[in-house]
């Protein structure tokens, strides 16, 4: 008997030789290796006690096989988690640094020479009539007595305090701190236009600083962001702090260095058109008490130019390092010395009269920019007459008076123009009453007026404000009240040496006294009161009286008094 031991897979494999029983097969069950597929299987007699101790061995050890690489795959997540964290952590930290920095460096560069308002102001060559000869030298027009306080001020020479220009509008203010700056190329000043919106207000600060706000900050694409979650007036907050960084590495670079050796300079144009309210005085405040500390440390100066009277008021309540320049009209002198010279330019092969300057002059006087316009034009007298009717246009324009037939829907305006016309007609007055009001030297010598008496002959404290901020009174650094020019004087002069002027004023007064009567009258009107009726008293009111506390004060009664017959009259 020939016996074959075969290796099966899990069971016996018989040749068909076996089974026609010519062999003789013994076949015995066979353990297979762990390693090989279905080793957990074993055939019929295996001892179960040996297949269940070899199969916990085997899945500890799979267990603990297991658990090394699941731990290292854990620790491995974990430190790239943290390292990319720590790399955009870092990545971050870095860029904020450096916007930190490159947001000095470009405020820093915001006064270097250079700057968009001198390119804005730079005119173009001009057209004059024909055969005149344009210039752009910028010693035509004369020099005012004020610019070399301007130069100092914006040459960065003059320190410790911080500066008001104020004048009429038209006065030159502008003009010679444009041409200071020019001289300098605009190095370590920036000047910006002020308005009456904050929102404004801001940009145009931003713009003159070359500062963003942080508006082109990366880190704000990784979050959704509404609108601006801050105020305009913050803004301007965080604008000056960057400034006065910049202030402080300038000083100390100027100490150190060649180059420029005083502070920068940050002039705030037309400062009258921020609003008077409540945000309004915020602003300037907060522009002020940056201006005290940045002068008290020779770190900035800031200039405000302004036009109208109010913002030196609000500026004098908490000034003690303020330094007020008034900037007037020209004398006599110097206005027509300036309209020749500046007509020369225009009219070459014209002579020039002087008793047809003079007549200029007593004309528009010596502001420059009605100079300016006469100066261009071929016939100047006629132009002059021209100005002069446009003040009158817009001041009954503004302040004409409706007299006795007006309605009292307009009573608020009229009370306004009315209030006008009375101080306008007190100007003339005064006028007349002076000694004299033109010198050979000065020129024109215009009434003036304090400004408390003013209100005292309007009867009005609120409406001088306006009028300074309309141009037609104007209100000076000595609190003075005055026409707001030579040609408004003349046209308040016409107006009230019309025919019937003082009556037309006189019955316009009337009528809103009138109006303010009836509407502080209570009219009071009882119905069903009979007379006697068959012995009886019929419709009577009886009025109780009481305190605050309710307790009762007196009784008022009343009833009709009935008729007496004309026996009773003559008893």
């Amino acid at each position: 008997m020939t016996v074959i031991h075969g290796w099966m897979l899990g069971r016996a494999r018989v040749s068909p030789l076996l089974m026609r029983g010519r062999i003789k097969v013994a076949v015995r069950p066979i353990r297979y290796a762990s390693s090989q597929v279905g080793a957990t299987n074993t055939l019929p007699g295996l001892n179960e006690d040996e297949e269940g101790s070899s199969t916990d061995s085997k899945s500890g050890q799979k267990s603990r096989s297991r658990a090394g690489p699941t731990m290292f795959k854990i620790f491995e997540t974990a430190a790239t988690t943290f390292a990319s964290i720590a790399v955009l952590g870092l990545a971050g930290y870095s860029y904020h640094l450096y916007y930190k920095s490159l947001v000095l460096r470009k405020i820093a560069k915001a006064f270097e020479p250079g700057d968009p308002m001198l390119d804005l102001a730079s005119p173009p060559v001009p057209q004059g009539p024909a055969g005149a000869q344009p210039t752009d030298d910028p010693d035509d027009w004369i020099q005012r007595p004020e610019q070399a306080k301007i130069d100092a001020i914006i040459h960065g020479e003059a320190k410790g305090r911080y500066y008001l220009l104020v004048g009429e509008k038209g006065t030159g203010k502008s003009s010679m701190i444009l041409e200071a700056m020019r001289k300098i190329d605009g190095e370590g000043v920036s000047m910006f236009e002020a308005h009456a919106d904050l929102e404004i207000f801001r940009i145009r600060l931003g713009k003159s600083l070359n500062y963003e706000f942080h508006e082109d900050y990366i880190g704000s694409l990784f979050s959704i962001r509404g609108p601006r979650d801050t105020t305009a007036l913050l803004d301007i907050e965080r604008a000056f702090n960057k400034l006065e960084k910049v202030a402080l590495a300038h000083r100390n670079k100027s100490q150190k260095q060649s180059g420029r050796k005083g502070p920068l300079v940050v002039i705030v144009n037309c400062a009258h058109l921020i609003r008077d309210d409540e945000d309004g005085n915020d602003l300037i405040e907060l522009m002020q008490q940056r201006a005290e500390q940045w002068a008290a440390a020779n770190l900035v100066t800031m200039v405000f130019n302004s036009d109208d009277y109010w913002v030196y008021e609000r500026l004098k309540r908490y000034a003690t390092r303020m330094e007020v320049i008034p900037v007037v009209d020209l004398s006599k002198d110097r206005a027509i010395a300036a309209l020749d010279r500046y007509r020369t330019k225009f009219f070459p092969e014209q002579e020039h009269d002087p008793e047809i300057l003079k007549q200029v002059y007593d004309l528009v006087g010596g502001r420059l920019n009605f100079l300016n316009r006469v100066a261009k034009s071929s016939d100047m007298i006629k132009m002059c007459h021209q100005i002069k009717e446009s003040e009158k246009t817009w001041f009954l324009n503004r302040c004409g008076i409706l007299g006795e037939q007006m309605d009292d829907d307009v009573m608020d305006q009229q009370k306004y123009a009315s209030a006008a016309m009375v101080l306008a007609k007190a100007l003339v007055d005064r006028d007349e009453g002076m000694e004299t009001n033109y010198d050979d030297e000065r020129g024109h010598i215009l009434p003036e007026i304090p400004l408390y008496k003013a209100r005292q002959i309007m009867t009005r404290a609120d409406f001088i404000q306006s009028y300074d901020h309309d141009n037609i009174f104007t209100i000076d650094s000595r609190a003075m009240v005055r026409a707001d020019s030579i040609p408004m004087m003349h046209a308040f002069k016409e107006i009230c040496s019309e025919e019937g002027f003082d009556d037309y004023l006189e019955a316009t007064l009337d009528r809103i006294s009138a109006i303010e009567s009836i509407n502080r009258t209570k009219e009071l009107t009882f119905k069903d009161l009979w007379l006697e009726q068959q012995g009886e008293q019929r419709g009577k009111y009886s009025f109780t009286m009481r305190d605050h506390k309710g307790r009762e004060t007196g009784t008022i009664e009343m009833r009709v008094q009935p008729d007496k017959s004309p026996a009773e009259d003559d008893d």
